[in-house]
């Protein structure tokens, strides 16, 4: 899975927050134009504003508008707002959500943006306001990434707002979607990967502490995903532990993909995957519990040798592969895997099966150990949150694997505990299992 660059230094910030004006299918009507608080912006940054200044009315001017530092720049649309009760309130919509992303400039949020703005993740009567979270690096970017969301003429989007620090991008966030993370640079150890980008998220777990909703949701996209929500989750006492997710989806849908190769069927007759444990080459997707066509995987495809050896090395390869064919990495896929974990917390579990997510292992029902952030099986009602799925068939052969993926977990816990004030870090990896196309 391909990660975002982004650089932890937060000093200065800018944000563009407003509203859609009402929509028509002939034309966009204004009223007024919206002027923010002040933020100021990185150094030499400069802003573009997309509506000329004739096609707005005259903005009504605050008292402060004569000092200079006051000035707020904007993006067209963005800077427009309304009066949503008189204008749009309906009963058929819903509350507007507060949505942070970071590493917001990078590849695999360019997929992602664009669905959540479209209406195809929270639904077609769900209102959403943007936070964008980048690095002072990636600023301009981040003006662009606005400017097409704005060119995209989304009823659903009613605010985009863009920043370097997440004490202001978090602030009253519901969902937040943590993508940014360092790549692995060339000859770097997992070890080290885990200590950069951990300092990562044990600072954006205090920013949400301090200003998200106390029942936000978060994804950890950026790697190692499973540490490093453990380390936010740890930074983050106020929001709770189970509220936090480790993106494992995509190995998930790797893993119905090559079931469904196998059997000769199309992928939406495979069901009940599990990926269990870490996002690693140590990752366990479990065929004894997955179905197809609604009867046991095994008894579809009946070759074992396949299923315990190759199924497995070709779910772990998979984004190695696709980079060998053209390049890149998987990040529309990601992208995908992300909207897909999203859904699967906001719209009721289909009767019978389940979903993958990396979740704290607090009072799990598996054995497995406590304190950790480990792919387990999970069924939601719809409402965000979810349960654990208690009916799983779990034979020597799995619970082997999946002790293996515990240890590995549990060493890089012990390579992070000055990220989670567990005292002094002790790095004791026993191999590199980083995933390949993900280094």
């Amino acid at each position: 899975m391909a990660v975002a660059e982004f650089t932890p230094t937060y000093s200065e910030t800018r944000s563009l927050s407003s509203q859609f004006s009402s929509l028509t299918k002939t034309r966009l009507s204004y009223n007024r134009l919206n002027l923010l608080r002040p933020l100021q912006k990185p150094h030499n940054a400069r802003v573009f504003c997309s509506v000329a200044p004739n096609q707005v009315q005259a903005p009504v001017a605050p008292q402060q508008i004569d000092n200079p530092k006051s000035k707020h720049e904007c993006f067209g649309v963005f800077c427009v707002t309304y009066d949503l009760k008189a204008e749009e309130q309906t009963k058929s919509w819903k509350k507007l959500i507060n949505i942070a992303v970071s590493g917001a400039a990078g590849m695999i949020s360019n997929h992602l943006l664009f669905k959540l703005a479209s209406g195809e993740v929270f639904g077609p009567d769900q209102p959403i306001a943007l936070k964008l979270l980048g690095s002072e690096r990636s600023f301009e970017a981040l003006e662009g990434v606005a400017m097409e969301l704005e060119d995209s003429l989304y009823p659903l989007l009613r605010e985009v707002s863009i920043g370097i620090d997440p004490y202001d991008v978090f602030q009253d966030v519901e969902w937040a979607l943590l993508i940014g993370a360092k790549p692995r640079g060339p000859g770097m150890e997992r070890a080290g990967l885990l200590d950069i980008n951990g300092q990562i998220f044990a600072e954006q777990g205090k920013a949400l502490n301090a200003v998200a909703s106390r029942n936000a949701k978060v994804i950890v996209v950026g790697n190692p995903c499973n540490t490093n929500a453990l380390i936010c989750l740890k930074n983050a006492p106020n929001i709770p532990a189970k509220n936090f997710h480790a993106l494992t989806r995509l190995d998930e849908n790797r893993a119905k993909c090559q079931l469904a190769l196998k059997a000769g069927v199309f992928y939406d007759k495979v069901s009940n995957v599990t990926i269990w444990g870490n996002h690693s080459t140590t990752q366990v997707p479990d065929f004894l519990n997955a179905k197809i066509g609604g009867l046991p995987a095994k008894d579809v495809i009946k070759d074992n040798h396949w299923l315990e050896n190759e199924f497995t090395e070709k779910v772990q390869k998979r984004g190695g592969a696709l980079i060998k064919k053209w390049g890149r990495s998987s990040a529309a896929s990601t992208a995908v895997s992300i909207v897909d974990a999203i859904r699967s917390l906001v719209t009721p579990t289909p009767k019978g099966d389940w979903f993958s997510s990396g979740v704290y292992t607090s009072g799990n029902p598996y054995g497995i150990a406590e304190d950790i952030v480990f792919s387990m099986p999970c069924r939601s009602d719809g409402n965000g949150d979810y349960e654990l799925v208690k009916d799983v068939i779990i034979d020597d052969y799995l619970r082997e694997r999946i002790k293996k993926t515990e240890a590995e977990l549990l060493a890089e816990k012990r390579c992070v505990a000055h990220l989670t004030g567990e005292g002094n870090a002790f790095c004791d990896l026993p191999e590199d299992t980083m995933l390949p196309g993900e280094q």
